[in-house]
């Protein structure tokens, strides 16, 4: 059976009550509109835990553009009938009023990676996201916390945070999910067009194949895709195009496949 709390101070005293127990926790943050790679992280956490733990919220103050936010896909129905089906044992749907009661006067802020790749097209993105996620691992207690490797700059600043801050949790890495033409999940793909989607898994091939940053760069670009960046960093080649106002990123090992 899932259990869902819409209040933080409910969900804090069935943590107090499991950790007397001695219960492992699982936690799982997203924003909803769920996919398979939501549920992986899922199933990674079940696997690991005794129990698993998965908040819904659409961060507001991660999004630079307000037109972004408006459109961000909202489908709690679809997602509670698709983490009951997973046999989630707990489901957190905060609200903005609970998380931010300082009208976000307080956030976290990194000063070096998130100023660069995404942070350089999307300013403050990061230090939303820092500021949520660190707000939701205090309010999940749980010993591991998953993210997806698609999000690669996210994974690496909230692991920094986590070690910066001392904090309990273990960040837990786990490995992008494809549609079996290469294109990595995401709730942004259903924005897409339908020529979109069909031309959208070129991003993955090109970044598998090509040589260097520059030259996956340069061919997305002759294949008429807007691109924001290709870098290659820290073992990863790392990218965002832009198909009308539907941004995507991806990233892939450097020599390897995702």
């Amino acid at each position: 059976m899932t259990t869902v709390f819409e209040s933080v101070i409910a969900w804090r005293g069935e943590r107090t009550a499991q950790i007397r127990a001695g219960l492992s926790l699982g936690f799982v943050p997203t924003m909803g509109a769920l996919h398979e790679g939501h549920l992986s992280l899922v199933r990674r956490s079940r696997a690991e835990n005794d129990l698993t733990l998965v908040s819904i919220f659409v961060n507001p103050t991660q999004f630079d553009n307000p037109v972004d936010l408006a459109h961000y896909p909202r489908t709690l129905e679809v997602d509670l009938s698709a983490l009951r089906a997973e046999q989630t044992n707990f489901v957190l749907l905060p609200q903005e009023t609970d998380l931010y009661t300082d009208d976000y006067r307080y956030r976290v802020t990194e000063n070096g990676l998130s100023t660069e790749l995404e942070g350089a097209q999307r300013p403050g993105h990061f230090d939303g996201v820092l500021t949520v996620v660190l707000k939701l691992l205090q309010i999940a207690s749980a010993e591991r916390a998953y993210f997806g490797e698609k999000d690669w700059q996210q994974l690496t600043l909230v692991r920094g945070m986590a070690n910066a801050f001392f904090l309990p949790t273990a960040i837990v890495g786990c490995p992008t999910v494809r549609e079996p033409d290469g294109l990595a999940l995401s709730s942004r793909n259903r924005r897409l067009t339908p020529d979109d989607r069909k031309r959208a898994p070129e991003l993955y091939r090109v970044l598998l194949s090509a040589t260097d940053a520059g030259a996956a760069a340069c061919e997305l670009g002759e294949s008429g895709i807007a691109v924001d960046y290709v870098e290659d960093r820290d073992g990863r080649r790392l990218a965002a195009i832009r198909f009308g106002d539907v941004r995507l990123i991806d990233n892939v090992p450097l020599g390897g496949h995702a």
